[in-house]
This record gives C-alpha cells, structure tokens and sequence, in this order.
C-alpha cells in the first residue's frame, strides 16, 4: 500500500539546486535509509517530505499520520508514563533535558502515536550504546514505514531493508541494508572502471587505424608535372580509385569513433598512505595509567580509586553509558590531573567539540598544515578523501561549517606530531563516506589512540582494547569490542536485569554479523552462538 510520494520536486538554495527528484515512493512497512554527504540535501529532502518547507516545484503527500523526529527543539511534548519510562525520560521540562534525554522524548513521542510513516533525522545522535539498542528493537518492531537519515552504519545495517543515496541533488535507491550497498557502489565503480578502459581501448584502436587509413593515402604518388593529359590520366585511374577507397575507409572510422558512447573515467579514491618517522616514539609499554583515581561532582561519585593502563601503540575505546565519566576521564588526562601517571615523551593531541583548534585567520590548508609532519600532498589527499573540494582549501577558518570544521580539526590532530590521541565522539557531523576516510586515516596512525564513539562500528573497525566504565570503576580489557562483548555475556552479571542488557545488545551484533557476514566471521560459530544466547535469554 502506498503511504508517502514526491513527484518532480525541485528546491534551490538561491541559485544553486539542491534537488531535483522525478519521483520517490514509499510503502506499508517500507524501511529506507537515507544516506550523502553533507550538504547534499538529506535534511532538506526530510523536511520537503514532512512539509516544514515548500519545495519550488512539484508536490508531495503522505496518506495517513506521520511522526518527523528533527534534531532542532520542539515545543513542549507529553508522552504516557509507559513509553516515558520505557526511554528513561525524566519527568522534568523539556528545556531542562539533556540532548540524550530530549532525544528519547522524541522517539518516544513518536513511537506513542498511531502513525503510518515515522520520518527521522540522525535519531541516534546523543543516544549512548543501549539507548541506539533498544531504539533499533523499537524501529524493527514499528508497524509502519522508516524513512531515516543516519551515519550509523551498524543501525542502518540492523534496521534498513533499502537505501536512498543523495547524490548531485539526485536520488537512487538501493535494494538492501547499508552493507549491501557500499557493496553494490564498490561493484558499479568496478563496472564503469572496466567500461572507461575498454571505451578508451576502443577509441585508441579506431584512431591507430584511421591514422594508418590516412597515411596510406597521403603515400600515393602524385601526378608527375611533366606528364601529358593523356598520360596523366592513365596514371590517375589506379591509384585514385585506391585514394578514394582510402578516403572511404577513413571516413567510417571517424564515423565510428564519433559513435562510441562516450564514458566518463571514474574518480579513484587516493590511498592514505602516511609517512611517521618524524613522530617522537615513545619506549614505555604503558604509556598512561593510574591506581588509584577518584572523581566527585558534589555528592556524585564518578570515580572511586579506580584503575586502568593505555598501552604504548594500542587503539582504545572508551565506553559506557550517557553520564559514566567518559569526558572526566578524558579531561583528566588531558589536565594532567595528578592521580594519573605519564610515559616520558608523551605528547597529547586532544580533539573535543568546541573547534577551539581551527583559527579563524588561516586557510583551511594553512590551518591543517600549520604543525604537520606530513607532506602537503598528503594532507591535500586527506582533506580531498574527507569530502573538500581544492577551492575549499582557501578557505579562511570563519567560513568554515560546523561539520567542516570537525573534518579540519581531525585531520589537523592526525597529520600533526602528537603520538597520543584523544578524540571524543570524532564521529559527530562527519557523513558516512568521511567517516569511512577517516576510519582510514586513524588505522594507518602509528602512534596511540584513545577515543569515545557511541559508533559501535567505528569502535568495532578501529578498537584493539577497550576501557569500560562501569559502576565508578574502569574495566580493561585487551582484545576487541566484539570480543569484549562476548566476554561480558559469558560472564556472570551482578543482577537479571544486567543480565538481559548484556544477552540482548550481543544478541543484536550477532544477527547483524549473520544477516551479513565478513569474509573473516565463521558462519557456523555465530550460529551456535546465536542459539546459545536464545537459550540464555529464555532462562532470564
């Protein structure tokens, strides 16, 4: 049945057109992700759809209720006790909450109404790890259709059945989960990268032989001067018939260059490829630690004597839930605080959300190169992967976007001399495809990295250790997040409850591992693990 359709929707922003969409449709219990890079009209194509704005041409309708939750304040919001208990909403005013309080008021407001279609835009941001788990269970058992805009991999991959990809204020939809589609984009760059040489083999081959063509009939004798009329005709008849075929075979040629359709050569990604000799390397195994830390904002304890080690060279996530400590902790490292111990030579390169490293004055260039120990060529490379075009470069700071300056301040902490960084939620305002970039960029890092992301991909794709808060506590643990994950399942907790948490968020990566599989997961251990956490969850 269909709920929800667009047809011919232009929209500028001044001169330039954001959009232009022939037609979108979106059916009973249709679950579409909506994905591009920043900028390229995913909010504008939401609000279009929901009608908090008019596009210039074309219409659209949405057959039943619909809930649009937004990442701006809405006006005051009254859920029932149930799904307000249910999203751990506090019963305080709206202007008071959190932005992870105010977040689950809106996907609860959402999920109370009777609606057909739930529009929303990024509704993980300012979730932590369990509240992006039960708002996937949430979504997956919602009686209507999605039409979502994230950057988080893991739950477009849980709670997608397809993807819209904005592109150059186009749209295309791809049948699948997120995974399937980076899938499908990587199968059609091989396809136009396999059609671009042959259409130039083609064409390099059609234009050797025309030349040849043309040479021969360029080499045909002329007509002597001092021949008789006569005479010259006798000798004109063989060769200018040969000319003429010539001329002919030449012609056809060009014919049939002119005729190729034309295919555009694909742009290739630049490999990040970094050069860190020029980094101080640290010799200590352990290169930060502390035995004995303790925390206190007034009567609430955040640390008591807890203890933990960050490993020279090893890539740590911070973890925990919204309000654990995580930003404390990395404020205290940053402050030096003195219940914490440093390795001789450590230089911290700290990125937070406050942008404080981007100077409004310089160039986006000159800002990122201003402490670099890589070449400009690879900072240009990097700036490029992130989604700058070369005129962006010259940029001065203050024109920079919110989401711009993140990238800027990122690539600045990477490319510079500090073998120890700290990033906390470098995820936020990146697009998928800079996040993938930058993914890339932090592997290739070969210093030490401690970071928080409630990305539970980009924590499973980069993290080797993991740092857990947990009851005023620090956990270490030396593997990866899958690893830790199944550690903790297997473990026992303090409480059922606790218990059902822990069974039910590795549950949840489980399937997703199952639904589709890496080239390195084992199909048959996932399976026996998947039953052995059904049979667990049961006996809760």
């Amino acid at each position: 049945m269909l709920i929800a359709q667009i047809k011919g929707i232009k929209k500028y922003f001044g001169d330039r057109l954001i959009l232009n969409i022939d037609s979108f449709k979106i059916y009973e219990n249709d679950r579409i992700g909506v994905v591009g890079i920043n900028g390229s009209g995913k909010t504008t194509f939401l609000n279009i759809l929901s009608g908090k704005i008019m596009p210039d041409e074309g219409f659209k309708e949405i057959k039943g209720s619909y809930s649009y939750i937004t990442q701006l304040d809405e006006d005051k919001i009254d859920i029932g006790a149930n799904f307000a208990w249910k999203f751990n909403v506090p019963d305080l005013p709206y202007e008071t909450l959190s932005g992870g309080e105010a977040t689950r008021l809106k996907i609860a407001n959402s999920l109370n109404k009777n609606n057909v279609l739930i529009i929303a835009d990024e509704p993980t941001s300012n979730l932590d790890g369990d509240g992006i788990i039960k708002l996937q269970k949430e979504f997956e058992a919602f009686n209507g259709a999605l039409l979502i805009v994230s950057h988080d991999r893991e739950f477009l991959d849980n709670v997608c059945t397809s993807i819209l990809e904005i592109e150059n204020g186009k749209i295309t939809q791809y049948g699948g989960n997120y995974s399937k589609y980076r899938e499908l984009k990587a199968k059609e760059r091989e396809r136009a990268s396999f059609e671009y040489e042959q259409y130039t083999a083609e064409k390099k081959r059609l234009t050797a032989a025309m030349h040849e063509v043309k040479s021969k009939g360029s080499s045909l004798k002329k007509t002597p001067k001092r021949m008789g009329n006569s005479e010259a005709r006798l000798h004109k008849m063989g060769p200018q018939k040969a000319k003429a075929s010539l001329d002919r075979a030449a012609k056809n040629l060009q014919s049939r260059i002119e005729s190729l359709e034309v295919k555009e050569k694909p742009q290739k990604e630049p490999e990040l490829l970094m050069d860190m000799d020029r980094i101080i390397k640290l010799h200590s195994k352990v290169i930060i630690s502390s035995e004995n830390l303790s925390k206190s904002f007034g009567d609430r304890v955040i640390f008591n004597n807890a203890g933990f080690k960050i490993h020279n060279g090893s890539k740590t996530a911070l973890i925990g839930p919204n309000g654990c400590g995580k930003t404390t902790l990395i404020k205290m490292i940053v402050d030096k605080d003195d219940a914490i111990n440093y390795a001789k030579g450590v230089k911290i390169g700290y990125f937070s959300q406050d942008l404080s490293l981007i100077d409004d004055d310089k160039t986006l260039l000159d800002n990122v190169m201003d402490e670099s120990i890589l070449t400009e060529t690879f900072v240009r490379t990097l700036l490029s992967r992130l989604f700058f075009k070369r005129e962006d470069l010259l940029k001065k700071g203050m024109f920079l976007s919110g989401g711009e300056k993140v990238k800027a301040s990122l690539a600045k902490i990477v490319v510079s001399d500090f073998n120890l960084l700290i990033l906390d939620e470098p995820t936020n305002y990146l697009d998928l495809y800079s996040m993938e970039a930058m993914e890339e960029a932090l592997l290739e890092y070969e210093g030490t990295l401690l970071f928080v992301s409630h990305d539970r991909r980009f924590v499973r794709n980069i993290a080797d250790c993991i740092l857990s808060i947990e009851d005023m506590q620090i956990i270490s643990f030396d593997g990866t997040f899958d690893e830790f994950l199944s550690r903790k399942a297997s473990s026992p907790p303090k409480d059922t409850e606790a218990l059902r948490i822990i069974l039910e968020n590795r549950l949840a990566e489980v399937l997703g591992k199952l639904s589709l599989p890496s080239k390195t997961d084992d199909i048959e251990v996932l399976d026996r693990e998947y039953k052995e956490l059904i049979k667990k969850l049961r006996q809760v």
